[in-house]
């Protein structure tokens, strides 16, 4: 039941039946948006499809049904198939009682009607009998309107497919207003209905009236060039793909010559054309020649070196690669120093000698073994009260350089006096905050002194020892 399409039994429906492989799910796919499968062989279909269509601003739902048999598919033949379908069409006549009925012909393209036999189109023509009888007008005894009720239509060429949907919808919706015109409730609304025929009072033409002015504009319109307009250009030029449209060939300039001029490129307030080279590439393949030239001659260098100094070179080479973890751009370089000093207006040459002679040192060490070592390679005498001196030197601590109480420019104090002053009055305003246990000058938790939870409530069994109603304040009883 899950594979079962959503079907509105309330709308109107068309239901398409009839043996496999005679163009149903086709018919569908063309009048609807349903995308059903269509295959060369029969029981492609194997269950119900719905697809829904408009015409005349209703709303038609369209079922698709599997193939009927009358008897197993492999004892049909393909000359007795016309009978065949005939005769399975009167043995479920009676399942369409009372229901319009229409009979499709498909696939007209291989056969049309009127290349049947006589004994083909007799049987044809009784189902078209047998399909007039659901006509409303036939039932109620005056001749009834033939049209529609035989249509051949083939869904390969699509011949006659809007024909037979128009046909059946129009079915439907004669059914509908002739079932609301036999029912009881149409005689309380007839007499409140009115259609008005206007009868016409003269033969007299009344054609429109178009004023003399329009009509020779719209001759000056048909007689005036036509403007034409990039596809007609792009059709005159080879189509797309071989005409490029262009851009400029409408700018209003002083001379129509410089539409068409290369747009200069402007980088730092220079015209970038001015600085091309035309012999550009031909600098490019000299300073190849040179670099491949240099590069030969390092390599001669390399072969004429004996042992000792190969080692020498690779040794030197050995250094830890030390990762560039911060500037992976590398871009703090003595270049960009200098022109940020050169921006502020101070003179970076001595910054930039600086940074390039400053070479980094051995580390300070505490080993009193590597002194003793370098004193003893120098050949030197030292007697005892230096080493006492030495190892007392080294085991005090280096003193501040600077005391903090000396003013420094740039803090704001006009002597150390004031300065002294200033810490003073910051340690004691820090003081009731630190006691206070503030985080800080803008701290203003007030904690809950007496929870509620702790001073209210009866004490259960096993609470007396940690807990006092009187306080509010919980606490352990220490073992004796």
């Amino acid at each position: 039941m899950a594979r079962l399409p959503s079907i509105d039994r309330n709308t109107w429906t068309i239901l398409i039946c009839g043996y496999p492989n005679v163009g149903r799910s086709p018919f569908m796919n063309k009048v609807t948006k349903a995308d059903g499968d269509v295959q060369p062989y029969a029981f492609a279909t194997k269950s119900l499809f719905v697809g829904h269509t408009d015409d005349k601003y209703l709303r038609y739902q369209v079922i698709d049904t599997p193939g009927i048999l009358d008897r197993p598919f492999e004892d049909h033949n393909i000359i007795q198939i016309i009978a065949q379908q005939v005769a399975l069409f009167h043995s479920i006549k009676s399942l369409f009682m009372n229901k319009p009925l229409i009979i499709v012909c498909n696939k007209t393209d291989l056969q049309p009607l009127d290349g049947l036999s006589e004994e083909d189109m007799k049987l044809v023509l009784e189902m078209k009998a047998e399909a007039m009888k659901t006509v409303m007008g036939h039932q109620g005894g005056y001749p009834a309107n033939e049209e529609g009720v035989l249509s051949p239509m083939s869904t390969l060429t699509e011949d006659g497919v809007i024909g037979v949907k128009n046909a059946a919808c129009e079915r439907l919706l004669d059914r509908g207003v002739e079932l609301k015109m036999k029912s009881k409730k149409i005689n309380d609304c007839l007499n409140r209905f009115h259609v008005a025929i206007p009868n016409p009072r003269h033969q007299k033409e009344r054609p429109p009236f178009i004023p003399q002015a329009v009509l020779e504009a719209q001759l000056q319109a048909a007689e005036k060039e036509k403007r034409k307009t990039e596809k007609d250009l792009e059709n005159e030029n080879g189509g797309a793909g071989l005409y490029s449209a262009s851009l400029r060939k409408n700018y209003m300039l002083v001379d129509d010559e410089w539409k068409e001029d290369i747009m200069p490129e402007i980088l730092d307030g220079h015209n970038v054309y001015e600085f091309v080279d035309p012999d550009i590439l031909l600098r490019l393949e000299e300073l190849g020649q040179e670099e491949g030239l240099r590069q030969a001659e390092e390599e001669n260098e390399d072969f004429e070196m004996d042992d000792n100094d190969l080692i020498k070179k690779s040794t030197a080479e050995s250094r830890p690669i030390i990762p560039r973890k911060f500037d992976k751009n590398r871009e703090f370089t003595t270049e960009r120093m200098g022109r940020q000093l050169s921006q502020l207006g101070l003179d970076p040459s001595l910054a930039i000698n600086c940074a390039w002679s400053k070479s980094r040192g051995r580390k300070r060490e505490r080993s009193l073994d590597r002194r003793d070592s370098d004193i003893e390679a120098m050949d030197v005498d030292v007697d005892q009260s230096s080493k006492k001196l030495c190892l007392r030197s080294s085991s005090r601590s280096r003193s501040k350089s600077r005391p903090p109480s000396e003013v420094v420019p740039g803090e704001g104090f006009k002597d150390t006096k004031q300065k002294v002053k200033a810490l003073k009055l910051a340690k004691k305003s820090v003081k009731k905050r630190n006691k206070d246990a503030r985080r800080e000058e803008a701290d203003r938790v007030l904690p809950t002194l007496k929870p509620k939870h702790l001073s209210s409530g009866k004490r259960s069994i096993g609470k007396t020892q940690r807990r006092c109603s009187t306080c509010g304040i919980s606490f352990h009883k220490m073992p004796s």
